[in-house]
């Protein structure tokens, strides 16, 4: 055993340390690797392209990256000025996205849960 006298924060103590004689480390076995999976991995879905607008339809983007929360309206539908088209959620709050003129919808491209970037268009309206 071997004494030391050690001070912390102006405090002295006094520490016995037991010395343990060094002993070799028993050789790491390797491990065996997982046998490879014979099923190869699904292919993705492709990717939905979004409808594109009629000429001379009112494209209603996303005013920024979100999550859609809820979708009132489908593609036929008639709407009205300020009506709520669809709910999105961005940085922890609910934007009711609203139709910025009569008309009637021509295409609505995305769905409750899809993600959304900036400028994505949403919903297009003739």
């Amino acid at each position: 055993m071997k004494k030391f006298l050690i001070k912390v924060n102006g405090t002295q103590y006094e520490v016995e340390v037991e010395e343990v004689k060094a002993e070799v480390a028993p050789a790491e076995t390797k491990a065996s690797a997982p046998a490879p999976s014979s099923a190869p991995a699904p292919a993705p879905k492709p990717v939905e392209a979004p409808t594109p607008a009629p000429e001379g339809a009112a494209s209603v983007k996303a005013p920024m990256p979100g999550t859609i929360l809820k979708v009132n309206v489908s593609a036929g539908d008639t709407v009205k000025k300020g009506q709520i088209l669809l709910v999105l959620e961005a940085m922890k709050m609910e934007n009711e996205i609203v139709s910025p003129s009569d008309g009637k919808v021509a295409a609505v491209n995305v769905a409750k849960g899809s993600s959304v970037n900036a400028g994505d268009v949403m919903v297009s309206i003739a």
